[in-house]
């Protein structure tokens, strides 16, 4: 690992040293008029290790950015990391990371009862032949059933 200081905040994160399934808080910008966007890190395969399959993984993004929403109204984006190893939230103006990690629980849970993909279509999405519900199910049953573990960044 390089000792410069890298532009992207998760690429000076020591990958070989967390332990996932975790929540963090990687980064927080604030903007002109005081606004402040809290970008978390939801980690759910552990890095270089294992990875989500690209079917369940775009299911489970379709899923907790809609239902999310159902939760909070400060959800700015969930985004998926290109290593498929989790996903990124933002969210403006929430600072309060069990919030986060409530709201982060209660969408999974949603996920659970899900009958379909949102925006499972060609019109919406820009790749719908590739889902899986039941993927999706598995990564939130997966992740749920390690809640405990969360807030443990580190090995």
């Amino acid at each position: 690992m390089t000792d410069k200081k890298m532009n992207v905040e998760s690429f000076n994160l020591d990958h070989t040293k967390v332990k996932a399934p975790y929540v963090r808080l990687a980064d927080i910008k604030e903007g002109q008029n005081g606004d402040r966007i809290h970008k978390y890190d939801l980690r759910i395969c552990q890095p270089n290790k294992d990875h989500m399959e690209m079917p369940a993984l775009h299911s489970l993004e379709h899923l907790m950015a809609e239902m999310s929403r159902n939760h909070t109204d400060k959800v700015v984006d969930i985004s998926p990391m290109g290593c498929q190893t989790g996903f990124y939230i933002a969210m403006i103006n929430h600072d309060d990371y069990d919030g986060v990690i409530t709201i982060i629980e209660q969408t999974l849970n949603d996920v659970l009862e899900a009958t379909e993909v949102p925006a499972c279509n060609e019109m919406q999405c820009g790749w719908a032949a590739s889902h899986s519900l039941e993927g999706a199910q598995e990564l939130a049953r997966n992740l749920l059933a390690k809640r405990s573990e969360w807030t443990e960044v580190f090995a």
